[in-house]
């Protein structure tokens, strides 16, 4: 920090080292990292997410940041006027931006509504469900300015309910503690019904995985359903019914969900009957690379098979095992799909990128004793958009294979 720099609020200030690269941040990148900036005993002193005004190696301005220097990730830019004011006014300007996007792309409201950085929030994510939404806080700058964001986000949306998921790894790098609460309105009195590509789905969102739903995957959901008229269909590490139900939407003869979650399915069952297919829907629980090998012991044969598991290789350290994991997935399953039916298979991994993840399934499908053509690459929907200097904002991968005979 520089008590000499151009400062008229007397904001703390950060400085790049000499040698950091200015010019990635000024053309977007929005993080610094502890090695490039100077930690001197002022810098050290400043509070979990703080804010404080980045400057270059020369003491020009950069624009506002917040700082957190028990993490590796050890400034965030916030906004390129360093002269800004974080308060509700500029948060609404944020979930204003990000609402009207959303608004042109769905017709009802059930979306991600703020994906951290790529919409200017560093580190909160925040998924609506109608006049619910839930706000993941997972920067300890948007735990310190929780109320304001609250109250921005009531006032733009008009949603009644807010609830906040504080939990989650993420929240640990940062120093926070885990917590679960209701923050605005009213808690849900039981799940939550989404609508989505033309089935029900039933989102617990006080106790379920993340948020309580899965949005990302709404695009790559109505493909597979385009592959399963009159088919039959195995969703594996299904969560609440994600795949499976919107093929039963888009004809599906059958579907089977499994997973290890015994709540889970049972949300899946509730919104298979919600959607009035209830009886084409039928559930199993269990590991699912236990399953796959009874299926294939069984001879069980699908005329499309879905895997969509947790991230294998979450981060850097686990990227070889993650890519074993999702190779072993795609040999398990590959002998499952019928002759000329289709295999998707899906990655969240941020670490594995999408030569590496199409590398391990290739390798697996053939392992698994089979031929393919790879006939589909989707994404994160567009209401998770990606920041174009930031690779980690791009995490999802699904991959559709059509297999031979």
């Amino acid at each position: 920090m520089d008590d000499d720099s151009p400062n008229p609020r007397q904001m703390p200030t950060v400085r790049l080292k000499p040698k950091a690269e200015a010019r990635a941040i000024r053309h977007g990148f929005p993080w610094v990292y502890a090695d490039e900036l100077v930690t001197d005993r002022r810098t050290q002193s400043l509070a979990p997410g703080a804010l404080a005004v980045l400057e270059d190696g020369e003491r020009r301005p950069l624009g506002l940041v917040t700082v957190n220097t028990k993490s590796k990730i050890i400034a965030r830019m916030l906004d390129r006027d360093p002269d800004a004011v974080v308060d509700q006014a500029w948060f609404e300007g944020r979930l204003a931006r990000a609402l009207a996007h959303r608004s042109r792309l769905y017709p009802q409201p059930f979306y991600r509504l703020v994906h951290a950085e790529s919409d200017g929030l560093p580190g909160v994510v925040i998924d609506r469900f109608g006049d619910v939404a839930v706000v993941q806080p997972n920067a300890a700058w948007a735990e310190a300015h929780l109320d304001a964001l609250v109250a921005a986000l009531v006032a733009v949306t008009g949603v009644t309910t807010v609830i906040k998921n504080g939990q989650g790894r993420v929240r640990g790098l940062e120093g926070l503690a885990e917590e679960m609460a209701v923050v605005h309105g009213a808690a849900p009195a039981g799940p939550v019904q989404v609508p989505m590509n033309g089935a029900v789905y039933m989102a617990d969102l006080m106790g379920g995985q993340k948020t309580g739903l899965f949005f990302d995957q709404r695009e790559n959901h109505a493909f597979a359903a385009c592959l399963a008229k009159g088919a039959a269909v195995l969703d594996l590490f299904a969560h609440v019914g994600g795949f499976g139900l919107a093929a039963l939407a888009g004809g599906a003869a059958r579907a089977l969900a499994v997973d290890a979650s015994a709540p889970a399915l049972a949300l899946a069952e509730a919104g298979a009957g919600a959607s009035g297919f209830g009886d084409r829907f039928s559930t199993r629980q269990g590991d699912a690379f236990d399953v796959l090998e009874s299926l294939g012991t069984e001879g069980a044969r699908f005329d499309v098979v879905i895997c969509d598991p947790p991230a294998f290789a979450p981060a850097k350290p686990a990227l070889e095992a993650g890519l074993r994991a999702y190779e072993r997935i795609a040999r398990l399953a590959a002998p499952l799909v019928a002759p000329g039916g289709y295999l998707v298979l899906c990655s969240c991994s941020h670490a594995a990128d999408l030569q590496a993840f199409r590398n391990a399934c290739a390798r697996g499908i053939g392992r698994g004793g089979r031929r393919s053509q790879l006939i589909y690459t989707g994404f994160a929907g567009p209401d998770h958009p990606v920041l174009p200097q930031l690779a980690e904002s791009s995490y999802l991968k699904a991959l559709a294979f059509r297999l031979d005979g």
